[in-house]
């Protein structure tokens, strides 16, 4: 996969598992580029990150930008060098084998977005969360599918792929900086009638995720509302077309992304 660009988005992680991952994504995959977007890292884990056995770039926020917005500024960066984008999550649930399936797809050419899915049934579910946290991300799933026109077994799974083309076509429509960044890519790319496709994925659950169960379930309903607008907005849906007219969305966030480096 020599020209595929990987993102991981870190929030402080365990250094430990973190550098194993990456050094297992980089013999797996063998991507071009492997990039650390790491937000308001903890002392030590930027030396870690650079006696890393495999080569790694890394971009750094002092804040914590959110998942979104950090995937997005490494997007950003590979894009103009690499023909297939891909991310992962930091907490390394998807294993690199699994991610290495999530890219295929896309870099031969049957898909234009692909989608680590670790509730499609042929996926192979190592541990599994909490009850709590299985029943919230089932419901969520089954609202999503009623909410938006990409009908999928799961909209949340850390790892996605996507080709370099579709990526141009849909980062201007994307504005949610957190973990609803997900959703918000898969309305878009349906909306924009790119061909998806859900791959699934080996998991296992990881308890100390920097995710908070109820606020983020909150959260990602209020972000599957915004999303399913603009989705249907992008399809020119009157009703959601004179909505979008009458408020203001704010910057999209490479707008966001273009304004800081002009302050910077």
């Amino acid at each position: 996969m020599s020209n595929v660009g990987v993102v991981v988005p870190a929030y402080r992680p365990d250094t430990a598992r973190f550098t194993s991952y990456l050094a297992a994504i980089d013999e797996v995959c063998s991507p071009a580029v492997l990039r650390v977007e790491l937000d308001d890292p903890r002392p030590g884990t930027l030396d870690a990150l650079r006696a890393c056995s495999v080569p790694v770039e890394v971009s750094t926020s002092d804040g914590r930008r959110g998942k979104g917005a950090a995937i997005t500024a490494g997007f950003e960066s590979l894009a103009p060098r690499v023909s297939t984008l891909a991310f992962a999550d930091a907490d390394g649930s998807t294993p690199a084998d699994s991610l290495a399936d999530v890219v295929r797809p896309v870099v031969d050419g049957r898909a234009d977005l692909a989608v680590g899915s670790r509730r499609h049934p042929a996926a192979d579910i190592v541990s599994h969360q909490t009850l709590a946290r299985r029943r919230l991300g089932d419901g969520f799933a089954w609202l999503a599918r009623r909410f938006l026109d990409v009908s999928l077994y799961d909209y949340q799974c850390g790892a996605k792929a996507l080709s370099t083309e579709t990526w141009a076509a849909v980062r201007e429509h994307l504005y949610e900086p957190g973990f609803a960044w997900d959703i918000e890519l898969i309305a878009v790319a349906g909306a924009l009638d790119c061909r998806v496709a859900e791959v699934p994925v080996t998991w296992e659950d990881h308890p100390e995720s920097t995710v908070s169960t109820a606020d983020t379930t909150l959260r990602l309903g209020l972000a599957l509302v915004r999303s399913r607008h603009r989705a249907r907005s992008l399809r020119q849906d009157r009703l959601h077309t004179l909505l979008d007219r009458s408020r203001d969305s704010g910057p999209s966030l490479v707008e966001r992304l273009g304004a800081d480096a002009v302050d910077d």
